[in-house]
């Protein structure tokens, strides 16, 4: 029995840890023991894993290896477990915002942040700005001038998504899209201009859907070829319908790394989502299409949900804005059950703007059997102006921060530079301690509740349905004890305390998005899937805190690296901070937004000429 024997971590009490920038906490680089593999050699894991007399070995040398032993499943803790990440509502002194009504409609809250945004008009012809992204605004105000209409607009993204799809790109950004259903909601949108009824200035406007929602005539695949047989779609979720009662036009399903369980956005069964960037690279998961369809121009904005970045990392990959709300602003109904206490609804947009016209139609408060606290009041940032916020401390933790390549860390060291000299923002050193212990927690949690949530359906299920990287992860999920659930929830409760702390010091913690930028995908992985865990901890460094600990997060693009890949900078808020949240990146843009580059995969649907 020695053998079976693991090291075991003793965590001090949360009271007795420094988090000041002396601190002599030891910072953790992610340990990842295992190598890339595809094709055939995932294919003989993946069986390996499964096998009832190797597998149990095997996946107790990965998790010792991993040091998820040691620093989850035999850890030494006194905090008690915290299932469930609800932020109680603390009076927050939020800086030019404006106080929502609860009894608005989901029209009129988009009307009252279309009032907090700037009164003049963007133009394209602004010599200082090489590229920049059509916005919701624009659509709007092309309808209402007789410009085009949303029939014309439906047409020419049809076009350009076939297009995308042809042999020659094959960028695969959908796994469905319905003409038939596009066409008719864009000829009742265009109606309803051409009787001068537009419901909101989302009237026409296309948005996309991750498939992990819940969106008719649609049905909902996980990224998978068989959950929607056992789990029908018979309604549109909540965050959809409010989108359909603005008059959005909802254009599709997005593809997905299968079931979420990845970060590559490759999917077997769908193809892999290419970055519009560099059509040879990925472009991250799991909200790989939706990022992918708002980077190539496609929509303004698309929905995705966020689990473990899963909005955020492809977002950043991809060059555009991604905006994950505090655990319990925005309803989780009608999306599919696979990460219950982790998973968020998301935004991701070509501009903060969108992010926060598409925030507003989607936030509600939530029905009375929702796990969560009574949401505070809804406020949304006055953004007339990128220096309206002042004494804003960002706390940064160094070799957390440096943690990635030479590229990002430059880049986004810049951009606090840069956010020092033009708004007097300051950096505060701080110490965020056990990173790494909180990745695997998380990763131990988002892994249980994957499992658990269609455990009943695998027993009836021809494994040869599913994808082979996703066969390893769901090996891998199901063999978490509950031991292992049970310490990671205690890891929760200490790291809950520890922010908590840390934004007793700074309104927000600041971030690279991502370690990496970019990577290839390679062709043996097209069929199989690949596993590239070292990769993946790189991408979702900087990611957890957002999911694990409910907090609000965004993520903006402030530059590229040597290839021309974007990098995005983040900001790790407060529970119930999105108004502040959205007011940083809001400021943070309006530096960065004359340098962005358009992406090679791009298209004008505004502009046919």
């Amino acid at each position: 029995m020695g053998f079976f024997k693991a090291e075991a971590a003793v965590y001090k009490p949360v009271a007795d840890v420094d988090l000041g920038p002396n601190s002599d906490e030891v910072y953790l680089r992610a340990n990842v023991k295992a190598p890339r593999v595809a094709g055939l050699l995932v294919k003989i894991f993946a069986w390996f894993l499964e096998s009832r007399i190797f597998g149990p070995f095997l996946l107790y040398i990965l998790k010792k290896d991993n040091l998820i032993h040691k620093l989850v499943s035999f850890a030494e803790l006194k905090e008690p477990p915290v299932f469930v990440p609800l932020n109680p509502h603390e009076d927050l002194t939020e800086q030019e915002v404006k106080c929502i009504e609860s009894s608005l409609s989901p029209p009129e809250q988009v009307q009252m942040a279309v009032e907090c945004l700037q009164s003049s008009e963007r133009t394209l012809k602004n010599p200082k700005v090489s590229f920049c992204r059509r916005t919701i605004l624009d659509y709007s105000r092309a309808y209402n001038s007789g410009e085009t209409t949303p029939r014309m607009i439906a047409d020419r993204f049809l076009a350009a998504v076939h297009e995308s799809s042809d042999p020659t790109l094959n960028m695969s950004f959908f796994i469905d899209y319905n003409l038939e259903d596009i066409l008719r909601q864009a000829t009742e949108s265009t109606l309803r201009h051409e009787r001068g009824e537009p419901i909101s200035v989302l009237d026409g406007v296309p948005i996309a859907i991750k498939d992990e929602i819940d969106c008719m005539p649609y049905p909902t695949t996980g990224g998978t070829k068989w959950l929607h047989k056992v789990r029908p779609c018979k309604d549109d979720a909540c965050c959809v319908k409010r989108l359909r009662s603005c008059g959005a036009i909802l254009v599709g399903k997005t593809n997905m790394h299968e079931l979420g369980a990845g970060t590559s956005g490759i999917n077997p069964h769908y193809g892999a989502t290419r970055n519009p960037y560099d059509t040879n690279r990925i472009s991250g998961g799991s909200s790989s299409g939706s990022a992918a369809v708002v980077s190539a121009g496609l929509c303004p904005v698309a929905l995705g949900v966020d689990g473990g970045g899963s909005v955020r990392m492809p977002a950043a990959l991809c060059g555009v804005v991604g905006l994950k709300p505090t655990f319990g602003r925005v309803s989780h109904s009608g999306v599919l059950p696979l990460n219950w206490t982790v998973g968020m609804v998301g935004i991701l947009a070509g501009t903060i703007e969108d992010a926060l016209i598409v925030y507003a139609a989607i936030s509600a408060q939530l029905p009375s059997h929702q796990p969560t606290t009574v949401s505070p009041k809804l406020l949304f940032p006055l953004l007339k102006s990128p220096n309206c916020l002042s004494r804003i401390k960002l706390a940064k933790y160094g070799e957390w921060f440096n943690d990635c390549t030479d590229d990002i860390r430059t880049c986004c060291s810049h951009a606090l530079q840069r956010l020092h000299e033009h708004y007097g923002w300051e950096t505060v050193e701080v110490t965020i301690p056990e990173i790494e212990v909180m990745r695997l927690a998380h990763y131990v949690t988002i892994g249980s509740e994957c499992s658990t949530s269609i455990a009943s359906h695998l027993e009836k299920l021809n494994m040869a349905e599913i994808g082979w990287d996703a066969r390893v992860a769901l090996s891998v999920y199901g063999a978490f004890s509950s031991r292992e659930y049970i310490n990671a929830q205690r890891i929760r409760n200490r790291q809950m305390q520890f922010h908590k702390n840390i934004f007793a010091k700074a309104d927000v913690i600041v971030t690279p998005t991502i370690g990496v930028t970019a990577y290839p995908i390679f062709n043996d992985a097209l069929k199989s899937g690949e596993l590239d865990y070292i990769n993946g901890a790189a991408l979702v460094r900087y990611q957890i805190a957002g999911n694990f600990l409910g907090l609000p997060a965004v993520t903006v693009p402030v530059g590229y690296d040597k290839f021309g890949l974007p990098i995005g900078l983040q900001f790790i808020g407060r529970a119930w901070s999105e108004s502040t949240l959205i007011h940083m990146a809001f400021a943070m843009q309006s530096l960065c937004n004359s340098e962005y580059r358009k992406p090679v995969v791009f298209y004008d649907l505004l502009n046919q000429d």
